[in-house]
């Protein structure tokens, strides 16, 4: 169902927002805790150390996915998604990549991108640390989902759930998932 609706020129228009879940680090783990999340999503975006195609594709036969490789991943993954993804989604533009680091302490190649690619929305993985950031230098909200799987230090599976407005980031939820 559409969320606004609105009368443009004596005519009904319907206007859709994007609901996204935002995932990383699953480890070739995914299970009916995840995937209830993945039903109530529009998109689904995995910010890489998918470990197993198995898991991208049991996220494709229900919702569109979009999805980079990590470190971890084998040559099957990087033969199936990129290193980076750049793409725009209701007006925000984003830049996914695994590898990323921090607002101050970006690593070389996202620091010298940054500035080039100026997405509004930047998303990275691997630290296994949730962590949504305002870069103010870079005019941009950094998010790191955490971890999804069960492979890790981590002690609370992880993801985000956010909506996409014509522009705007909006209703950001953190999803906490039982490790055992």
């Amino acid at each position: 169902m559409p969320q606004n609706y609105g009368f443009l020129s004596g005519s009904l228009y319907f206007r859709f927002v994007k609901k996204i879940l935002l995932l990383s680090d699953t480890h070739s783990f995914i299970d009916e805790q995840i995937l209830k999340f993945v039903h109530q999503a529009d998109e689904v975006w995995h910010a890489g150390d998918i470990g197993s195609v198995t898991v991208t594709d049991c996220i494709k036969n229900i919702k569109p996915l979009r999805a980079v490789f990590g470190n971890i991943d084998g040559k099957d993954i990087r033969a199936e998604f990129p290193l980076d993804q750049q793409f725009t989604v209701e007006n925000v533009t984003v830049w996914m990549t695994h590898i990323g680091g921090y607002p101050n302490k970006y690593y070389p190649r996202i620091k010298e991108r940054l500035q080039e690619i100026r997405p509004q929305l930047f998303i990275c993985g691997h630290s296994h640390i949730l962590k949504v950031i305002y870069d103010k230098k870079n005019d941009l909200l950094h998010l790191n989902p955490g971890a999804a799987g069960k492979h890790g230090f981590h002690k609370v599976r992880t993801m985000l759930r956010f909506c996409l407005d014509n522009g705007e980031i909006k209703n950001m939820e953190v999803i906490e998932l039982a490790k055992q």
